[in-house]
């Protein structure tokens, strides 16, 4: 099964071809080129895109817009191309990346997204129950290191890739497929725009 997977919730975004678990290719960039990247990947898979069966996307939680963008380009791939796919959270492909490691991606607004009992939540950074030596990766961990160090956290070096949802585990982490317009995001809280209107 060729899987197709990206995530654009974070301020890098990830992309893989997956062919039966065999990573075929993988890309970082930004959300903005997120389709020259699948043009990229299919080509270095030596694939077509009607060749395509199911579709990964990142669902957040992240970037309000990121997140916009990454289903918007699933749905437009998914109405092309007669795809299925499925939503993964940011958060538990983090994780896969970085087995035993707490996911922290940050949610602007001095807050951060992370899991707490396996639940995705948003909170202030200095708000995080973390048990010393516990490995903290994500945007989220790098920004607040020192909050997180001080906590007795471990936050990997900041080039470290255990920092990016590296869309590869998405693929991994498919469930149950559908229609792709029926993705919803994860978004935690209401977007900007919406809050200023309030």
């Amino acid at each position: 099964m060729l899987t197709l997977a990206f995530d654009t919730a974070t301020e890098v975004t990830t992309s893989a071809l997956v062919d039966d678990g065999e990573v075929l290719g993988e890309r970082f960039s930004r959300a903005q080129t997120l389709l020259e990247d699948v043009d990229a990947l299919l080509r270095q898979g030596g694939a077509h895109p009607r060749d395509l069966d199911v579709l990964a996307v990142g669902v957040g939680p992240g970037s309000f817009t990121g997140v916009r963008i990454g289903l918007a380009a699933a749905q437009g791939l998914a109405l092309s191309l007669d795809l299925r796919g499925a939503g993964v959270s940011t958060l538990a492909a983090l994780a896969a990346g970085a087995p035993g490691a707490l996911p922290v991606i940050d949610a602007r607004r001095r807050e951060v997204f992370t899991l707490a009992d396996g639940i995705a939540v948003v909170l202030a950074p200095a708000a995080l129950d973390v048990e010393p030596g516990t490995v903290c990766v994500g945007d989220g961990a790098r920004r607040y290191r020192e909050v997180l160090e001080d906590k007795g956290a471990v936050v990997p070096p900041d080039g470290d890739e255990r920092h990016l949802p590296r869309a590869r585990f998405h693929a991994q982490l498919v469930g149950e497929l559908g229609p792709v317009e029926a993705i919803e995001p994860l978004y935690l809280r209401v977007p900007d725009a919406e809050r200023s209107l309030r």
